[in-house]
């Protein structure tokens, strides 16, 4: 047998013993026991301005509140499977602690409207840490990028040797996503931050309850304007899902390189000790352990974006028992990317360490500056069409020859071409490729330049 709840005067008998594990969420939604103290505070600080109940009494459930608070605090306040979940866990200590004030507190309230209060309170929290943990994020890759202008990457498209890179644009590349990432963010903490307190359990109250007030306590920026979507709307869970899927897709593909640079057959990297293992079997082996972690926990945010999809997809208005899968849904995302931010950051700063030496013969042994030849020919006032053919020519009998662009004699480029001239060399070379790519966004070095300097500026943005 279990207790009677506050709601079972209408039954007779008590839930099954296996019904109510089934039904209880205390398990995990105590992770939102301090913003159900505050909401109730504020909520009883609003009972007491509409006279609803008298400031003495408001300031003896304030008092247990926070005694709740500093139970929970000090592990004193546990509550199990027969508080069902956080919010009667609450109400249940606070009579306890205060009498039949305690019992005064849920008048003008419905767990419906409490739990949306506390679910967006605890995410605005979240969302304000994810933000700056990407912000300590960005300024790693802004540390790599400002001691890597001028060193040299091969640039892959569809994974073949393409255009040489600054490495540090390369860098660059993922600081954008992450601040595409913290905007993002910053969009969703605004639909979250408006209080569906008031709303009841979805038609409103009778009581002259002031919504506005009690919002501007809690520091949200407005109230829902329909209590029906007050109490089911779950749009803000599904984008901050949608972001933070985002934010591990960014660093999934960061992780799938550093993985493929690490390997002997790139050696673009080294792993440092502290951030990689070894196997239990071939002792010769370095492990990229953390980017492969991160990689396979984006799967778990992506299928906690879908879950709640299919969830919200079949409500009807307003609240329904479906709602309660949100939360597991929501801790776990934000323990995920919390984890993979601090991991990957990490990473960055102390587990990697880029080998030069190993970058500069890269970039110097392939036909990625073809593309380059073309561009000198068109210089000269080839059309660029007719120079792209013609270098196609010459690169299918280097590698015939097992020759490379720079091992072509110029007897041989004026066989290509009467008007190159003996400046194709530096046309050519590895650091010239580069830095003649100064459009808008280039990987040309001054480009890179000024882009650390916009990137400087963005993250001292706030």
């Amino acid at each position: 047998m279990t207790e009677k709840k506050t709601w079972s005067d209408r039954f007779e008998a008590s839930l099954h013993p296996a019904i109510a594990r089934f039904n209880a969420s205390i398990g995990f939604d105590i992770e939102l026991i301090e913003h159900d103290l505050t909401g109730s505070i504020a909520h009883a600080k609003g009972l007491a301005k509409a006279e609803i109940i008298s400031d003495l009494e408001a300031q003896s459930i304030i008092s247990g509140l926070e005694q709740i608070r500093s139970e929970y605090k000090a592990g004193q306040f546990n509550p199990g499977i027969d508080e069902e979940d956080v919010h009667f866990a609450v109400e249940k200590r606070l009579t306890a602690i205060v009498g039949d004030a305690g019992k005064k507190l849920h008048t003008a309230r419905s767990r419906n409207d409490q739990v949306g209060t506390d679910i967006r309170l605890y995410l605005r929290d979240r969302i304000t840490e994810i933000s700056a943990q990407l912000k300590a994020f960005q300024q790693v890759l802004l540390e790599l990028a400002t001691d890597n202008i001028e060193t040299l990457i091969p640039g892959y498209t569809h994974l073949q040797r393409a255009q040489p890179l600054s490495l540090a644009h390369h860098l660059l590349a993922y600081f954008e996503m992450a601040q595409r990432d913290r905007e993002r963010l910053a969009d969703v903490y605004k639909r979250t931050n408006i209080s569906p307190l008031g709303c009841g359990a979805l038609a409103g109250t009778t009581f002259p309850i002031d919504r506005h007030y009690t919002a501007s306590l809690l520091n949200f920026d407005g109230v829902y304007g329909n209590s029906l979507d007050g109490v089911s709307d779950r749009d803000f869970a599904i984008e901050f899902l949608s972001a933070s899927s985002l934010i591990l897709v960014h660093l999934s593909r960061l992780s799938e390189e550093i993985i493929i640079w690490a390997s002997q057959e790139f050696s673009f990297v080294t792993l440092t000790d502290r951030c990689a293992t070894g196997s239990s079997i071939m002792p010769q082996k370095k492990n990229p352990d953390v980017p492969e972690l991160i990689r396979g926990k984006t799967g778990r945010v992506f299928g906690h974006l879908q879950g709640m999809l299919v969830l919200m997809k079949g409500l009807p208005l307003a609240y329904n028992k479906d709602l309660q899968e949100d939360k597991e849904a929501i801790f776990d995302s934000v323990t995920t990317v919390k984890a993979c931010l601090e991991a990957m950051t990490i990473l960055l700063a102390e587990g990697i360490e880029f080998r030069k030496a190993r970058l500069d013969l890269a970039v110097a042994e392939d036909f990625s500056n073809a593309t380059d030849v073309a561009d000198y020919l068109a210089t000269k006032g080839v059309p660029f069409r007719e120079a792209y053919n013609l270098v196609g020519k010459v690169v299918k009998t280097s590698l015939a020859a097992g020759k490379l662009l720079k091992d072509l004699t110029l007897a041989e480029w004026q066989a290509l071409h009467p008007a190159i001239e003996a400046d194709i060399y530096t046309a050519i070379a590895p650091k010239n490729v580069v830095a003649a790519r100064n459009s808008y966004g280039g990987t040309g070095f001054a480009r890179v330049k000024e882009a650390i300097e916009r990137a400087k500026k963005a993250i001292d943005i706030d």
